[in-house]
C-alpha cells in the first residue's frame, strides 16, 4: 500500500512521541491520538494529524481508526492507580473490537517481558494480557516484549537518574540484583518501526533486549562511573519491593505512582528466552555502556539547541539548572553580534569584571585554568578555541554563542546567547546560564552562587545591549 495511514496511541508518552519522530523519515501519514491534544508537542503536531480520543470510549476510537492500516499500541494505564489491570482490560478490548470493525490490518503492541509461566508481578502479567486480549480481535497482533528502556525521558531511566545523582549512599535491597535486559531506546524504536512493515504471517510475538543480562544496581553503576559520581551502594535483605516502592515517594516524587507499580515487579526477571527476534529483525541491539552514553550525549545536544527565550528565568530541566534571561535591543542582529563576537580577552567581561578576575583566580588555586586573559583573535571566534576559562563549543554568527566552562565546578557549565531578528528592525537577545550539576554538591554550588549570578548575569546582559564597536571595554 502506498502512502498507509499509521495511528500512534500514547502521543504525549515517552515511546509515542520518539516513534512519532522516527516515523516521520517513512512515506506514511501519521495520525496521533491523545486524549488532550493540547499536551502533544509542537513538532508532533507539525508532522502528525492530531486527533482527540480516549481508549475507554469507543465513539472516539471509531474516527480515530478510520482508514487506518497499522495501528501502534503503546499505552498503559500505571499511572491510574491500583486499578491500572482493569482499566487496562477495558481498553485492550475496546481497541480490539473497533480496531477490528475498521479494517485495520495490524497492531504492534509493545508490553513486558517476563516468564509468564511463573508467579508474574501485577504489572507484568497485566502487560501480557493486554497483548492475549488485542489478539482476539481477528486483526494482526505483533507484540514486542521489552525490559527496561535506556533513554531519557523513560520512566526507568530517570529512577536511576534520581537515585544516582540525589543519593551518595544507597541501601540497595536484594530485588535490585535481579535480572533484566535492557534495551536503547533507537533500538526498540528500530523493531517498532520494522514491526509495521515487515511481513509476517500471524500474530508474533517478540522478545526484544540488549546483549546485556544486568541487574538495577549494575545499571545504576553504570550511569554513576559515566557521570563521575562516587557513590556507595550497601546491599541489604531485609527491604522488600513493597516498602522499597514507599521510599520511592520520598526520592522521586515525580515518578513514584508508575514507579511503585514497576518496583513491585522487579523480582520478576526480565530476560530473553526466545532470541527469535535477531533472526527476524536486521537490528543489532547495544550494549547498557553504550546506551547510558547515547542518552546522555544526546541529551545534552538537545539542551544546547533549544531555544531558551521562551522560557525566560530560572528553572530546572530534567537534570538541568537553568538561568535565562532576554532583552530587545534596537539594532539589527549584525551589529547586536558585535558585543559577543569581542566579549573575554583585553576587551574583559563588559560587567563586574573584577567579580570574573576573583573568580579565575579562585579557579587557580585549586588547580583550574583560571583566567587566561586571552583569545586566538580578538573579533573572531573559532570552534574550539578558548576564551579566557571557556572553551567556545559552537558559534553560528549571527544567531548563537555556546561557551564550556573549563573551570573547576562541581558538574559541568556552559553560557549561551541566542540572536533573534524581529520584523520590525529589532534583535532579541536570550543569554542562558545552564549547570549540570554532579549530585547534591552540585545542587548545593548552583544555590550558593544564584544571588551573585543573579547580579552578573543580569548586568552582563544589559552591557551587551549597549555595546557599541567604538567602546570595546565598555
Amino acid at each position: 500500500m502506498n502512502n498507509p495511514l499509521v495511528l500512534v496511541t500514547g502521543a504525549t508518552g515517552y515511546v509515542g512521541g520518539k516513534l512519532i519522530e522516527a516515523l516521520t523519515t517513512q512515506k506514511v501519514r501519521i495520525r496521533a491520538l491523545a486524549r488532550d491534544p493540547r499536551k502533544v508537542d509542537d513538532f508532533i503536531q507539525m508532522n502528525a494529524e492530531v486527533v482527540q480520543g480516549d481508549l475507554l470510549d469507543p465513539v472516539s476510537l471509531t474516527g480515530a481508526l478510520a482508514g487506518v492500516h497499522t495501528a501502534y499500541y503503546l499505552v498503559h494505564s500505571m499511572g491510574s492507580g491500583d486499578a491500572y489491570a482493569r482499566m487496562d482490560r477495558e481498553a485492550a478490548t475496546i481497541f480490539r473490537e473497533v480496531a477490528r470493525g475498521a479494517g485495520v490490518q495490524r497492531i504492534v503492541y509493545l508490553g513486558g517481558l517476563g516468564d509468564s509461566s511463573t508467579d508474574l508481578s501485577p504489572h507484568l502479567f497485566s502487560r501480557q494480557e493486554v497483548g492475549r486480549i488485542l489478539k482476539e480481535g481477528g486483526v494482526q497482533v505483533i507484540e514486542l516484549r521489552a525490559s527496561i528502556v535506556l533513554g531519557v525521558g523513560s520512566t526507568s531511566f530517570e529512577m536511576i537518574r534520581a537515585l544516582c545523582e540525589r543519593l551518595p549512599m544507597m541501601v540497595t535491597p536484594r530485588w535490585v540484583a535481579s535480572r533484566a535486559q535492557p534495551i536503547a531506546i533507537q533500538d526498540l524504536l528500530e523493531y517498532l518501526l520494522l514491526s509495521g512493515v515487515q511481513d509476517f504471517q500471524g500474530h508474533q510475538v517478540f522478545e526484544i533486549g540488549g546483549p546485556d543480562q544486568v541487574g538495577y544496581n549494575d545499571i545504576m553503576k553504570e550511569y554513576c562511573q559515566q557521570r563521575k559520581l562516587r557513590r556507595v551502594m550497601i546491599p541489604i535483605p531485609v527491604l522488600t519491593p513493597r516498602l522499597s516502592s514507599l521510599w520511592l515517594q520520598f526520592v522521586t516524587p515525580l515518578y513514584a505512582t508508575v514507579g511503585r507499580a514497576l518496583i513491585d515487579s522487579i523480582r520478576n526477571p526480565t530476560v530473553v528466552t526466545d532470541d527469535s527476534a535477531l533472526a527476524a529483525f536486521p537490528v543489532k541491539p547495544m550494549g547498557i555502556r553504550q546506551a547510558i552514553r547515547m542518552a546522555l550525549k544526546k541529551e545534552d545536544d538537545e539542551v544546547m539547541d533549544m531555544h531558551w527565550a521562551q522560557w525566560s528565568g530560572s528553572r530546572q530541566f530534567r537534570n538541568y539548572l537553568i538561568d535565562s534571561r532576554t532583552i530587545m535591543v534596537n539594532k539589527p542582529v549584525e551589529q547586536a553580534f558585535t558585543a559577543i563576537e569581542r566579549i573575554g580577552g583585553k576587551n574583559g567581561w563588559y560587567f563586574a569584571d573584577w567579580l570574573w578576575t576573583l573568580r579565575g583566580w579562585l579557579d587557580r588555586l585549586v588547580g583550574g585554568v583560571g583566567m587566561r586573559r586571552a583569545r586566538t583573535h580578538d573579533t573572531t571566534l573559532r570552534e574550539g578555541d578558548f576564551l579566557d576559562f571557556w572553551r567556545i563549543e559552537k558559534v553560528k554568527k549571527n544567531e548563537a554563542l555556546v561557551l564550556r566552562a573549563e573551570m573547576k565546578v562541581p558538574g559541568r557549565a556552559w553560557l549561551k546567547w541566542e540572536f533573534d531578528p524581529q520584523p520590525n528592525g529589532m534583535t532579541r537577545i536570550c543569554q542562558t546560564a545552564i549547570f549540570d550539576p554532579l549530585g547534591m554538591p552540585g545542587l548545593g554550588y548552583w544555590f550558593l552562587v544564584t544571588p551573585l549570578h543573579d547580579y552578573v548575569f543580569a548586568g552582563l546582559l544589559n552591557r551587551i545591549a549597549r555595546f557599541k564597536i567604538s567602546s570595546p571595554s565598555v
